[in-house]
């Protein structure tokens, strides 16, 4: 019953829990690409701008650094790096300002959100409860997939990574197409797959969980001047992720009606998985300790104030321990850290723009046209929501969209006197709107799987587009979150 699962999951890309090899560029792609990021840099660095000179080298350097993140010239982590040395070592910025984001705790958040995935994947825990869930909900196929859905958002809080929870959730699909006999051109497959890749970015804005919303709740924080608890944003966003997952289960249901209505070989095939799993184990049962802690003390953090990042990295440190923890030292090893290090140095350039007051230009070239559309509730959710999904498409990367655009936005709110972390939440949660496969790694892995075409990723992703706003415009912004003083 399992061989179907282990054949076909060979045949999709190489994956670890935080990235996957999805193709990559030529050499001569990848040069071409660097030397337009470095003309960009070196034609702002040379245009008569009448700026301050520290303040045009600024601009200069971050062109170069924002064009790289968004052709994929380098590896993100690495044009930070070589941003950050430029900002050093031109004189633009003194070392503890162009790398203060290693000092900030966003990094450390991720990383330690990391670490609590991959105790959640060595373990197994993430797999039995998805597998769990599933056999609660029944064996028909409508029944199948709403526990797939559910699933996925449940899985959310273990393992805040989307391409992870892609991983782990196309692995229980693809052995429930093979059950039912249901290839890769069926309605079956295709629902399963297109709808379970796309809610792991939804609800991944919704909850504090992978790296973009760390990074967007890191610089709201830091730039913004405001706390953002980790137990807040989940209740703020919490109808919302109730209504999505029955529209996208209905959604679904209409798009690609089944070939076959009732599974039955679905509860055995879930039945079996969990009986080959066997009783819980010693680690699944620490990892489930440990990760209960850790939700536990964020949806609390309201009461208790101790900071998300904190939680985070102190669990994932206490699962390498000997005796109490999950993971070994190669299980460390294997982590992917250069997007901790990406996200430090994006924090760093913000830095840099914020203390060479270069942001100041940026925020009004790019954010002065929306000041007089920004005082009513809806026209400003309306504004701030549809400007960010727009501002997605051509930068791709949600975490690049976040981490170069949202400095701009935090000073935009505090010179126009708006809630910085109103304005910060409904942007990033206009990210979570997607049309195309690029736009999202996890969406790139789900597609990688072969079920799913880019048609179907764009009408499942322009319907739920619309929808998330309906939801944030007409229910949340004026009525639900009042309630917690936004």
């Amino acid at each position: 019953m399992t061989s179907p699962v282990t054949r076909d999951a060979a045949q999709t890309p190489e994956l670890t829990l935080t990235g996957a090899s999805v193709g990559k560029l030529s050499e001569s792609q990848s040069i071409i690409r660097l030397m337009l990021s470095v003309a960009a840099g070196i034609i702002v660095w040379l245009l008569p701008l009448s700026l301050d000179p520290g303040v045009q080298k600024v601009l200069a350097i971050s062109a170069f650094m924002v064009l790289s993140w968004i052709t994929h010239a380098l590896d993100h982590a690495i044009t930070g790096f070589v941003g950050c040395f430029v900002f050093w070592a031109s004189g633009a910025a003194a070392f503890p300002v162009a790398f203060a984001g290693f000092a900030n705790t966003t990094p450390w958040f991720l990383f330690g959100a990391l670490m609590i995935g991959a105790m959640a994947a060595k373990s197994g825990l993430a797999r039995r409860l998805a597998y769990t869930v599933m056999r609660t909900m029944g064996h028909s196929y409508s029944r199948l997939l709403m526990g797939l859905i559910l699933s996925d958002f449940l899985l959310t809080f273990l393992v805040p990574s989307g391409i992870a929870r892609v991983v782990i959730m196309a692995s229980i699909a693809v052995g429930l197409c093979h059950a039912f006999g249901a290839d890769r051109g069926s309605n079956i497959g295709r629902g399963m797959f297109i709808i379970l890749t796309y809610t792991a970015t939804i609800f991944d804005k919704m909850i504090i969980a992978g790296a973009a919303s760390i990074t967007a709740r890191g610089i709201i924080e830091t730039q913004g001047g405001v706390e953002v608890l980790w137990g807040h944003w989940f209740l703020s966003f919490l109808p919302a992720d109730l209504i999505t997952i029955f529209v996208a289960w209905w959604l679904t249901m209409y798009f690609y009606p089944p070939e076959k209505k009732e599974l039955p070989e679905g509860k055995r095939f879930l039945t079996d998985a969990l009986r080959e799993m066997g009783p819980w184990t010693a680690i699944e049962k620490r990892a489930a300790i440990l990760m209960g802690c850790a939700i536990a003390l964020w949806m609390t953090d309201a009461f208790h104030h101790i900071s998300p990042p904190m939680v985070g990295l102190g669990i994932g440190l206490l699962a390498t321990l000997p005796m109490i923890g999950v993971l070994d030292t190669d299980d460390v090893k294997r982590v992917n850290y250069l997007p901790i290090f990406f996200v430090a140095t994006a924090i760093g350039m913000g830095q840099v723009l914020v203390q060479s007051r270069a942001l100041n230009i940026m925020t009004d070239a790019m954010f002065g046209w929306m000041a007089p559309y920004v005082h009513g509730t809806f026209s400003s959710t309306a504004v701030l929501y549809w400007t960010s999904f727009l501002y997605h498409i051509p930068l791709g990367d949600e975490v690049v969209m976040l981490a170069t655009s949202l400095p701009m936005l935090m000073n935009f709110a505090t010179e126009q006197q708006l809630d910085p972390l109103v304005v910060g939440m409904v942007w990033t949660f206009g990210a979570g709107g997607k049309l195309f496969v690029y736009q999202s790694a996890p969406l790139v892995v789900g597609y990688s799987y072969g079920y799913f075409s880019g048609r179907d990723m764009f009408r499942i992703g322009a319907v739920l587009t619309v929808v998330e706003f309906l939801i944030l415009s007409l229910l949340l912004v004026p009525f639900y979150w009042p309630l917690f003083g936004l």
